[in-house]
């Protein structure tokens, strides 16, 4: 054998080598990772929910809901008791080019003030 066929004898002999220990290494790899998803599945099949906590957590969330929606109405009721003018809601509308329905609930917010109002609507 010549001496160029003898080192390119080696260089495949070292890459076969190379290939093998790392497949052996991905195959470890893919080893823990099954592992470590074994631990995790069998921790959630431990851990039972029951039917008795999940009504209950849907029973606060719907007791949650009625208590903003209560307070949102009463907030509503209380804005439409403030008396606005048609002409400040006409002025808010033309100048910032935002909605009727909004300019009433901002100037309404602001307890019919129009300069409260119009800064109201410009920091947000």
């Amino acid at each position: 054998m010549t001496e160029a066929a003898e080192i390119n004898g080696r260089e495949e002999v070292e890459d076969d080598e190379q290939d093998q220990k790392q497949k052996k290494s991905d195959v470890k790899r893919h080893d823990d990772g099954a592992a470590d998803l074994e631990r995790v599945t069998d921790y959630a099949e431990e851990k039972e929910i029951s039917a008795d906590n999940i009504s209950s957590a849907v029973e606060q969330f719907g007791n949650q809901r009625n208590k903003e929606n209560e307070l949102r109405v009463a907030k509503e009721k209380e804005l439409q008791k403030v008396q606005v003018k048609k002409e400040d809601i006409e002025l808010i509308m033309n100048e910032l080019l935002v909605s009727k329905a909004h300019a009433e609930k901002v100037l309404r917010e602001q307890s019919g003030d129009v300069v409260a109002a119009l800064e109201a609507i410009i920091s947000n």
